[in-house]
């Protein structure tokens, strides 16, 4: 069994085939997908998608660092609204990204600071954003991090010396398609990492792994993740599956 812990299969690029995604995210051992929110324009889709497929998707609540502007302090109040009302299973997805824009670092700092708090006073594993962040980022969870915080750097793609600052940290790497491009380069710092501290994940619809780059991503193709890191540990694709499906229940706790 394979656990995709990072799909945003509820957005609009699978509005049309949505139950033909997940019956092929089934028939490719991908038996759980982890769906982190966005903001509040993103909640009801991807509620609806858990209630529809209770036992294969599982919610995580969060305002995503991209959406974080003006009114983020409302968003905020939303995240922890909906973390009040029903069962989650992680906050996330969180962070700091200055890729696009950093008119709002600021904000995001705050943002990221409160919902670290939120997810040590509901007890629940972050799942973390970072693009063109990372010293930002790993300044920010070390200032706050302590026992009872737990999660996932998302979409690994940094250094071996980076790898080893967030395990220092008790934290997990979330692998993605990145692994398996040509000249990506992430397959040599991976080599240098134990899969023991591994989550897959496919970020669906983005970062379509090989050899179906171009094409929509979606959490079937989490095989071709698996394969890449079995490749690169010289082991089988079924001991990869077993370890990060084991690291990706008790993170998450499904």
């Amino acid at each position: 069994m394979l656990i995709d812990t990072h799909s945003h299969i509820y957005s609009e690029d699978f509005s049309d085939d949505i139950d033909e995604v997940v019956k092929r995210s089934y028939e490719n051992d991908v038996r759980k997908i982890i769906l982190p929110n966005i903001d509040s324009s993103s909640v009801k889709k991807m509620l609806d998608l858990v209630d529809n497929y209770p036992r294969i998707c599982y919610p995580l609540m969060g305002l995503h660092p991209t959406s974080v502007n003006e009114d983020y302090q409302e968003e905020l109040l939303l995240v922890e609204y909906w973390l009040k009302k029903r069962k989650f299973y992680g906050v996330g997805e969180v962070g700091i990204d200055l890729y696009w824009d950093s008119t709002f670092f600021e904000e995001q700092v705050k943002a990221f600071r409160h919902q670290l708090y939120l997810a040590k006073k509901y007890k629940l594993p972050v799942v973390i954003h970072v693009r063109d962040s990372f010293k930002e980022t790993y300044e920010v969870l070390k200032e706050e991090n302590s026992d009872e915080l737990t999660g996932v750097f998302h979409s690994f793609t940094g250094t071996v010396e980076q790898a080893n600052q967030i395990l220092d940290l008790g934290f997990k790497l979330g692998i993605g398609g990145i692994v398996t491009f040509k000249n990506g380069g992430l397959d040599k710092v991976l080599g240098n990492i134990d899969p023991a501290h591994m989550v897959l994940e496919t970020d669906s619809p983005y970062l379509t792994p090989a050899p179906n780059r171009g094409k929509r991503n979606e959490s079937a193709y989490l095989i071709y993740i698996a394969r890449k890191i079995a490749e690169i540990h010289n082991t089988t694709v079924g001991e990869i599956a077993r370890i990060t499906t084991e690291n990706a229940i008790k993170l998450f706790g499904i």
